[in-house]
């Protein structure tokens, strides 16, 4: 089975989206990502949250829309109770988290990661003991308010451990596995 890792980049007090989903104050911190680009070609399939499938690109309207600065090419499974009646090629809509995992599972087949986009579906994954690694880039800005990288009201806690640490010159890459 394809191992679940959540990503994103997320300003130093822990927001990854703005207030109203507003991805723009990423654009100034986007750069030469290696690690990234290598990690697109272990990915087998994405699973994406609704709000971040319908969300603020900050790549909208260049080359470089799209996830992972528009290098990604694959199979998509949106989680939402709200299906687009015309998908595009390679996505695929389920409305619940376990038919959605299912399919992007199958999707990714057993030796690449199905990458989790968006904190709601991520915190979903969490929850239900499915999430094996976070690849978090700390990036040097602060936002003061947004969509935190993790938000589960009442807590929630996960123990993880560092597995890598990377420096670049627009972020610092932290990845964990979860601990189980």
């Amino acid at each position: 089975m394809a191992a679940l890792l959540y990503s994103a980049s997320m300003s130093l007090d822990g927001f990854i989206a703005g207030p109203d989903g507003d991805m723009s104050w990423l654009s100034e911190h986007l750069g030469p990502n290696p690690e990234a680009d290598q990690l697109v070609g272990d990915i087998g399939a994405l699973l994406i949250g609704a709000r971040t499938y319908r969300g603020d690109d900050p790549n909208a309207g260049t080359s470089s829309e799209g996830a992972f600065g528009g290098a990604w090419a694959g199979p998509s499974v949106v989680l939402t109770h709200h299906p687009s009646p015309d998908p595009p090629p390679d996505v695929t809509f389920a409305d619940s988290l376990d038919a959605a995992l299912a399919l992007a599972q199958a999707a990714a087949g057993s030796a690449r990661y199905v990458n989790v986009l968006g904190a709601d579906v991520a915190r979903q994954c969490l929850a239900a003991g499915a999430l094996d690694e976070v690849l978090v880039y700390v990036v040097p800005t602060l936002l003061g308010d947004g969509v935190r990288l993790l938000d589960a009201p009442g807590g929630m806690s996960v123990r993880l451990e560092r597995t890598r640490l990377t420096s670049l010159p627009h972020a610092t890459g932290l990845w964990f596995r979860v601990v189980r």
